[in-house]
């Protein structure tokens, strides 16, 4: 069962004494998600599944989502979509901890935000591009070139690299 102000904290408490090999899924649609107090998605989709195991409950998400993004050529404000897919262990103790840390919570009550946020900056661009084929902003005039055709043609004499484009000649 799902909380609904928290929807993303799963209580998970009944596998925790479950035989191994129990799992119990659960799925995701909203318009809107809130990861943490600096990240918001969009079209948030997705489903998670945990499964008993000996060392603990074993998380498989699949997620994706949209993020509003600045284009690093244009400056203008797009959406990203972003897909991501992971694996990961909760542990009931420390002699079980994976790379990740996660240990099952006493109550039972797993708060997947964390872990989700972590993930989806993983699958933000190191340079955003809201289109392969973006002509970012003129260097003279500043104009968005996907808008406006300012008449500029890019850098004149006045380059510092001007003088080398005649050793090419």
């Amino acid at each position: 069962m799902t909380n609904s102000r928290r929807p993303l904290r799963l209580n998970v408490g009944l596998l925790i004494t479950a035989p191994i090999g129990t799992s119990r899924d659960f799925t995701f649609d909203y318009d809107k998600m809130r990861l943490e107090d600096d990240l918001t998605v969009t079209d948030f989709r997705g489903s998670a599944r945990f499964s008993r195991t000996p060392q603990g409950l074993l998380l498989q998400g699949d997620f994706e989502a949209r993020l509003d993004l600045e284009c690093v050529r244009c400056l203008e404000a797009y959406r990203q979509p972003v897909h991501w897919e992971f694996t990961d262990l909760y542990a009931f103790d420390n002699r079980s901890l994976s790379e990740s840390n996660l240990l099952v919570p006493e109550d039972g009550q797993i708060d997947l935000a964390p872990l989700l946020r972590e993930y989806v900056l993983l699958e933000v661009p190191i340079q955003p591009i809201c289109k392969p084929d973006c002509k970012g902003l003129c260097p003279e005039c500043g104009e968005n070139r996907n808008k406006v055709d300012c008449g500029h043609t890019g850098p004149g004499s006045e380059s510092p690299f001007a003088s080398l484009k005649e050793l090419l000649h």
